[in-house]
């Protein structure tokens, strides 16, 4: 008899730090304002860094309280670090976005070429996540996955535009 190789099926909370982490470096990148100063990379890298970390412990210890108490009400700690920790795919998303904004520190390219390659990357992102989302839980067809990418993507896209509109 064959053996047959089991499908790969990610968490949940994989797909959600993906996608939310890249929405969130996109929404970071896109807010970055050149205008109020003199451009600084390594803080903006810092801050885009700090910002998910912080959300993914707020999401993490959000998860971990919604949870009933396990019985005797000991090793709630335990398990809001726990519950933290396992949010670790979102700041993962949000790295390129770090590392773009660190090589622009470095004087690789400017910080405005940074951001512009940082929202299309996430913009691509926002689709790959998408599509592969529905691809490996939804087992749903290419062009239906494609649409679930696309409106990932769209996300994105709405982010861009507006901050094309307000700058």
């Amino acid at each position: 008899m064959p053996h047959r190789l089991r499908r790969y099926v990610p968490s949940e909370s994989l797909i959600f730090g993906g996608v939310y982490g890249s929405v969130l470096a996109c929404a970071l990148a896109a807010a970055l304002d050149e205008q109020s100063g003199a451009p600084d990379p390594g803080y903006d890298a810092l801050w885009v860094l700090l910002t998910a970390l912080a959300s993914a412990a707020a999401h993490g210890y959000a998860r971990a309280i919604a949870q009933p108490p396990p019985p005797g009400g000991r090793g709630m700690a335990a398990i809001a670090v726990r519950s933290v920790l396992a949010e670790w795919a979102l700041p993962s998303a949000a790295m390129p976005t770090v590392l773009m904004l660190l090589a622009a520190y470095a004087g690789w390219w400017p910080e405005a070429t940074a951001v512009t390659a940082s929202l299309a990357f996430n913009i691509l992102a926002l689709f790959c996540w998408g599509l592969w989302a529905a691809r490996t839980i939804g087992h749903r067809s290419w062009p239906a996955a494609c649409r679930v990418g696309g409106v990932d993507m769209a996300i994105g896209l709405f982010i861009a535009a507006v901050n094309a509109l307000i700058k």
